[in-house]
Formats: C-alpha cells, structure tokens, sequence
C-alpha cells in the first residue's frame, strides 16, 4: 500500500489570503503533496466576515477547525508574518497532527503575549497599527494600503505590486493585539524551522534568529529576500517545505527530541548588506516626528510625507 501524500497547510500573514501562496502551492501539489491555503477569517474573500469579534483566537480556530474537517495529520504547517502566533496557537492545540512547524519571517511571541508586544515599541509599528485603526478603521480594523502595501512587504515588481494591492485587506486589530494563549504542548513538536527574509529590517528581527540559532531545537535559515518570498522567491519556500517532508517511518516523528532536518538551502550565501527598515517602520518613525513637532492633523499624510 503506498504511503499517504504529504500535507501543507499555509497560513497568510496580515492583510492577505490564501491567494499570496499560489506560486507555492502548486509546485508543491504537483511534487504529490496535498496542500491547503486557508483564507482566515475576515480576510481577502471573506472579507465581508470581519467584525471587532474577530480576533487571534478566531484565526487559532480557523487552523484547528480545518486539521480537525480534513483529519489531516503529520502536517508541515507553515505560517507567514503575522501568522507566526496563529500556528502556534493551533499546533499548541492539535501538536500529535503537526510534524513540522515552518516559520517564514514569523512573529513568534510566547504565552501571554500578543504580536504587538513581541514586536516592541523601539520602530513605533505597534502604535501605527493602532493609530492606523482609530482613524481609518474604526478604532479595530487595521486598513490595507500605504504605508502596508506591496512595496512594505518587500514585492517590488510592478506586476506582482499590482496583483498583491489588488488583493489586500483591512485586517482586525485584535488578531495582533490579543494575547496568545498556549500551554506548552507545541513545544514537543519534532520540528521547527524559522526563516529570516533579512531584506525586511524590523527592529525584532536579529534578537529573534539570534536567540533561535543558539537554541538546538529549531532549524534556522537567513534568506536575503523581502518579507514575502512566497511571491518573490517560492522556489526557495517550496524547497524549504520539501525538506520538511515527514516520512512514515521517520524517526523525528516518533521522537519530539530528534534534532530537525536540514533544509538545502542552510548552506546558501547570505548578503550582509544593510537594508532599508520597512516602509511602515520607516512610517511609525515619521509619525512619530510630526506628532512630536505638532505637524499636521492626518495620520496618513504625516506617514507618506
């Protein structure tokens, strides 16, 4: 009897859907995986769900409810950005169906707290999204657009900057407010991997790959990509993923103390030039400045100027 197909799950990070991985999902699809891009609540296509209910726990529960439907099991589970606190929500809640964890360019914050405060406060990005939300959104969702567009998240092509813009979407404010809840049951996942796109200069950014190069239970990678290689660069996501692949008799599976498996790419070249910090970093700061001097009623305004 042959062995069953191997699955991804991919989950989106801020503002996007399920349509930001279909330049992963089908090389991966077509290697024999079975691959799912969940739309979490409220964004892209269901967009027309989003309401101030709408939260972190939400978006855990979008993951869970769909291992659980599909009965998916020895999963790679992979989340982008903002999605890093979503998966680890989930696999804290379903860990025997996850074999492998795959953070690209993920927050990762711990127990108790929310993206915002893992993030900190040294950029200004948390006050942006809040300030961002009270005067464009209601006071809880954060709107696409500038300065969180295509060009923030590192897509520099014009064409694949049209088709990202096109398809961004406010995103609620408490998916990365709301503290994370976890009991540790993640922690005895066999497999964690992290990815650092180091083009993308977030203040969190070195003290995280950092801490985690020093620690032996996860697998760590710098790439000299923007935030969002699963556009520009998803050759090297779906080789990273492929490397995850669990076996059935794989003894990593069977023993969460088994070291993670070495991805290809480990090894590549990485450039050590100093990038420019995001546009919305860069815009947290200018806000900032014109607070500070008085200048200008309009946040966003003050953000572009």
């Amino acid at each position: 009897m042959s062995s069953p197909a191997p699955v991804a799950v991919l989950v989106h990070g801020g503002f996007h859907g399920g349509w930001c991985w279909a330049r992963v999902a089908a090389p991966l699809r077509a290697a024999g995986w079975r691959v799912y891009t969940p739309t979490l609540t409220g964004l892209a296509e269901r967009a027309p769900s989003l309401t101030p209910a709408v939260g972190l726990a939400t978006h855990v529960q979008d993951i869970v409810d769909l291992l659980r439907a599909e009965n998916l099991h020895n999963v790679v589970l992979c989340g982008h950005s903002a999605a890093g606190p979503v998966i680890t929500g989930a696999a804290d809640r379903l860990p025997a169906q996850i074999a492998a964890l795959l953070y690209l360019d993920a927050s990762l914050p711990q127990a108790g707290e929310s993206m915002l405060d893992f993030m900190g406060d040294s950029q200004g990005v948390p006050a942006l999204f809040r300030a961002q939300a009270a005067e464009f959104g209601d006071g809880w969702r954060v709107p696409a657009g500038l300065p969180f567009d295509a060009a923030g998240f590192g897509v520099s092509d014009a064409a694949d900057a049209a088709w990202v813009n096109g398809q961004l979407t406010a995103h609620p404010l408490a998916a990365f407010a709301d503290p994370l809840v976890l009991t540790g049951a993640w922690e005895t996942i066999p497999r964690r991997s992290y990815i650092r796109c180091e083009q993308f200069q977030i203040a969190h950014g070195e003290p995280l790959i950092g801490r985690l190069e020093r620690d032996p239970r996860w697998h760590t990678e710098r790439w000299d990509t923007g935030h969002s290689p699963q556009i520009t660069a998803p050759a090297r996501v779906v080789a990273a993923i492929l490397a995850l692949q669990p076996a059935p008799a794989d003894p990593a599976v069977k023993n969460p103390r088994a070291t993670p498996a070495t991805s290809p790419l480990a090894a590549a070249p990485v450039s050590r030039r100093e990038p420019s910090p995001p546009r919305f970093a860069r815009a947290a700061w200018r806000a900032g400045r014109g607070a500070k001097s008085g200048a200008g009623n309009g946040l966003l305004h003050r953000l572009m100027c």
